[in-house]
């Protein structure tokens, strides 16, 4: 996985804190296990009686007063503790929580550092109570544990004047005792968290909630500012997390239960409370990468032909209808909104998994994780809203997907959310279904020695599975294709040669200088064959 603190926002766009922004939030997940770096044993506290009803009950309380931000204390310290600082000190004295007492899983705490300067309150639930994780107070004696650049002497200084508790944690990794040295999920960051599937690769990320995503340098970053770790029992496949979440439009009270494996599977249970009215909702949100692919090269001037966490969107429709949307890096922030009902599911996915397609041996994108969002109850009406923001470089995260119901949540009423989030890389329950969309690709319209003017572009999209693996080869499979800003020509459904995928290609002309929006699906007679792709096509 990719690990390193940047530094500056994105173009046109501010998120609160020191040169703050979504990647720079994720990355901090992939710093050096502070827990592990200081001396001390988990200690716990006094025990108090712990419930989910108590944490919805605090939500519930915490949102009748005004946000009170929480104080940083030693910020001149933790604002120097950045990606460098943080690696040049060994492992030496760290102990897990749960480590070798031959339970499902064990947990390193992470304390704050420069990107995420927030304290996060940890605590373990065991027989129905609930123990606040410290460390003993340690001095935290970087000086011996200096690789290779030593610190600046002025913070080592600094270092030795505090203990491990009062610089205080910021959220955990969490391990399985098949493999000590690679975590299956992470919590630190507002309310950011992910995990791995089979691959052990972490990619794309989720979060508790969106507030005000498209209200570009406004956007709300409410923080989970509890966590309560329910202590798991020996043949335990899975863990319980419960959080407290706070921010200046809602708080609420989650729990998760995670299960890892070539899938890892959370259910997430949220009671939601909000201060204000917020248009701006987004449910269940996903945050990932994409910078360029085979449908948009973009300026790209890269050895590798393809650089994303994901490459589309897709949307399981209340009516049935697969949808599948492939994402872009735009030269201009980008809003998609796809109109539903009750859908059954959404996610943000990676589907070219071929090394060969990427041909980077450092980041290996082909082996990130799939998200899909699985909803559970009633959800109404409402968009899938996807977010894309124009990204120079891999380093940040432009694509943001969320639900957005049609009718804000009412202030003071409490709103209640269920889904099940699956990480890996196969779709839960995706076969049987119709054939999927593998490939877009994008060209000069017309054909070779005679090309089309410059309103005139190619579009080939590529299917495969389904039924289309059983139909014969000369089948009048039909392509169809509808678009309201441009005239369609040059229409073929035709299987590719050697393979059992199936090319549709088609040109269009364009009228004017907007954004076109296409629609397209393989048919034979009656039937749909395919799930439906969408495009949103434009000049930059």
């Amino acid at each position: 996985m990719r690990g390193a603190f940047r530094s500056g926002p994105r173009a046109g766009v501010t998120y609160p804190g020191p040169s703050l922004h979504r990647r720079q939030i994720l990355q901090a997940l992939a710093i050096a296990p502070f827990a592990s770096l200081v001396g001390g044993r988990l200690a716990f506290g006094n025990g108090v009686p712990f419930s989910r009803e108590a944490v919805i009950e605090e939500a519930r309380r915490r949102a009748a007063r005004p946000f009170e931000p929480l104080p940083r204390p030693h910020a001149d310290i933790v604002s120097r503790l950045d990606y460098e600082a943080v690696w040049q000190i060994q492992n030496r004295f760290g102990e897990r929580l749960w480590s070798g007492e031959n339970r499902g899983f064990s947990v390193e705490p992470l304390f704050r550092n420069q990107i995420n300067p927030d304290e996060v309150l940890v605590h373990e639930v065991h027989d129905g109570m609930a123990d606040r994780l410290p460390l003993q107070p340690v001095p935290l004696d970087f000086e011996a544990d200096v690789k290779t650049t030593p610190l600046a002497p002025d913070l080592v200084a600094r270092l030795a004047t505090i203990t491990a508790p009062e610089l205080g944690f910021g959220g955990f990794r969490l391990y399985t005792p098949y493999n000590r040295d690679r975590d299956v999920a992470a919590f630190q960051g507002a309310s950011y968290f992910r995990a791995v599937g089979g691959s052990m690769q972490y990619g794309i990320s989720a979060r508790g909630i969106a507030i005000d995503t498209t209200k570009f340098g406004s956007e709300e970053f409410p923080q989970f500012r509890e966590l309560w770790l329910e202590r798991p029992g020996k043949d335990d496949t899975h863990l319980v997390l419960h959080a407290l979440l706070d921010g200046r439009s809602v708080t609420g009270a989650y729990r998760f239960r995670i299960e890892p494996g070539s899938s890892t599977v959370m259910d997430v249970e949220a009671t939601l409370f909000f201060r204000r009215a917020v248009d701006g909702l987004g449910l269940a949100p996903l945050t990932s990468m994409y910078h360029h692919g085979e449908n948009f090269r973009g300026h790209a001037y890269d050895f590798r032909a393809e650089v994303h966490d994901s490459d589309g969107l897709a949307m399981l429709s209340g009516n049935g209808e697969w949808i599948w949307r492939p994402l872009t890096n735009p030269a201009s922030a980008r809003v998609s909104s796809f109109i539903d009902s009750n859908p059954r599911g959404f996610g943000l996915l990676q589907r070219d998994r071929d090394f060969d397609h990427y041909q980077d041996d450092f980041a290996f994108y082909e082996g990130r994780p799939n998200l899909w969002i699985e909803t559970l109850g009633d959800w109404g009406p409402g968009v899938v809203e996807l977010v894309e923001l124009p990204a120079a470089d891999e380093t940040f995260d432009n694509i943001v997907a969320y639900w957005r119901p049609a009718a804000p949540p009412q202030v003071g009423e409490p709103y209640h959310l269920s889904y099940r989030l699956h990480w890996g890389a196969e779709m839960p329950g995706r076969l049987p279904g119709p054939a999927r969309v593998v490939a877009t690709r994008i060209g000069r319209g017309g054909i070779p020695g005679r090309p089309g003017g410059e309103q005139d572009h190619k579009f080939v999209v590529d299917f495969a599975g389904g039924n289309l693996e059983m139909i014969e080869r000369n089948a009048p499979v039909e392509v169809v294709v509808a678009t309201e800003q441009g005239t369609i020509h040059e229409t073929s459904a035709l299987p590719v040669h050697g393979s059992a995928t199936w090319r549709a290609k088609f040109d269009l002309r364009i009228t004017g200088d907007g954004p076109v929006n296409l629609r397209c699906y393989l048919r034979l007679g009656d039937s749909a064959l395919s799930e439906t792709w969408l495009y949103t096509w434009s000049k930059t």
